[in-house]
């Protein structure tokens, strides 16, 4: 759970240096370092995918899940909400209420959110989640720079979020077997991967990863059903 405090820790210290600089953040900086930090994010993937002991099961949960993804359009419900909340929420004269919704959505909503927190759960593994809190500190100076302190109140959904989904992560654990709960790792670490590669912007269309987040559970009901049969 430990991973979860430090993202929180990191929000808090980029949003309070961010309300104290004037004029934003000069866009070319902003943008090499979220190339760095893009490259990070995809050495994590990679690191935690070749963990895998059965590459078949692998790739098999990816396609699998991405089809039921596919078929429930995860994607394009998140991107649904993430459009209701701030059409509800945030007002153009409103820079508080504006960098508190931009800053919940851009640090809950998304993969490395769900794949680090289920990480920290399944294995107490902070690998993902201290790359996402130096991602979302990062950001969150670059909002609060532009926004003020609002950003910093997006500690208190992403605690909940993160948390939450870390909880029940560890409640899950006591049924999976470890077999299960490194495979699960490593299809999610494909995830992380195609996140670093759509940070980067090198393809003409973005990986839908919101639709490949069901992979992550194919490993855990195959090998479970695989032991009771």
């Amino acid at each position: 759970m430990w991973g979860v405090w430090a993202n929180v820790v990191a929000v808090i210290a980029g949003g309070l240096i961010g309300s104290r600089l004037k004029g934003g953040i000069p866009k070319r900086f902003s943008d090499s370092i979220n190339m760095g930090l893009a490259l990070c994010v995809m050495l994590i993937g990679i690191s935690g995918a070749i963990q895998t002991q059965n590459v078949m099961l692998v790739i098999i949960s990816i396609v699998l899940g991405t089809v039921i993804g596919e078929l429930l359009r995860i994607e394009d419900r998140l991107d649904a909400l993430g459009a209701w909340a701030q059409k509800k929420l945030a007002r153009d004269d409103d820079g508080f209420s504006k960098g508190f919704i931009n800053a919940t959505l851009l640090f809950c909503v998304g993969s490395m959110a769900v794949v680090g927190s289920l990480e920290a759960g399944f294995q107490n593994k902070a690998d993902t989640l201290l790359a996402k809190s130096i991602l979302d500190g990062v950001s969150a100076l670059i909002f609060a720079s532009s926004w003020g302190p609002g950003v910093i109140l997006s500690i208190v959904p992403l605690t909940i979020y993160q948390g939450g989904i870390a909880l029940l992560a560890m409640g899950m654990g006591n049924f999976l077997s470890e077999t299960a709960i490194l495979e699960m790792s490593a299809t999610g670490s494909l995830l992380i991967l195609a996140l670093g590669i759509n940070m980067l912007g090198v393809m003409k269309e973005r990986i839908r990863i919101g639709n490949m987040l069901p992979a992550m559970f194919i490993p855990a009901i195959y090998i479970s059903l695989r032991a009771l049969f």
